[in-house]
């Protein structure tokens, strides 16, 4: 019988050894696809390997907040302006407050002015990236961190972060299109 469990015991340890060098090498591997597929190569590392600031000149950034129409929330950002040099890291908040009677979802889209500042706002943090469930009665701060590049055409003083929330409920939409259907 000890024979037996010496076998049963010297498989464990060769499966148990296995599975440890296994999760070794799933850490190059895993560097390999990424780089391969250009998964995770987003803002951060490319804030890392940027971290020029042009103390030079100074970029008025403008913050504004609209709700379509559907979406029972109330929504604005914590500052509404802000100066920066250009490669500086901003983080800022919005402050959200769903103020119906049932949780909603809802997702932001954001927008620029100027148009082509686009190009160089680097974003490293936004709550436009995934749709927000809040809560019946619920408020949320919502961060946003970006880099403006420091190679934005100079001419561009005044930046403007545009964020509209759409609810992503098709039953709210629906809701709000009635509405403005029989007002109109």
């Amino acid at each position: 019988m000890a024979v037996g469990n010496a076998k049963t015991l010297a498989k464990l340890v060769v499966v148990t050894l296995g599975m440890f060098g296994f999760g070794f090498a799933l850490v190059p591997f895993y560097y390999k696809i990424c780089e391969v597929t250009g998964i995770n190569s987003g803002a951060e590392q490319s804030l890392a390997k940027n971290s020029h600031v042009d103390a030079s000149r100074w970029v008025t950034l403008e913050f504004d907040a609209n709700i379509n129409a559907a979406l029972p929330w109330q929504f604005k950002p914590v500052q509404r302006s802000l100066k920066v040099h250009p490669g500086e890291l901003v983080q800022m908040e919005y402050e959200v407050v769903n103020t119906g009677d049932r949780p909603v979802v809802g997702r932001a889209v954001p927008s620029y002015g100027p148009a082509r500042a686009a190009a160089f706002i680097k974003k490293i943090e936004c709550f436009c990236f995934t749709p927000q469930t809040l809560a019946a009665g619920e408020s949320r701060r919502m961060p946003v961190m970006f880099v403006l590049d420091p190679a934005m055409d100079p001419d561009i003083h005044t930046v403007t972060l545009s964020y509209t929330f759409f609810s992503v409920d098709g039953k709210t939409q629906a809701d709000g299109l009635q509405e403005g259907a029989s007002r109109g």
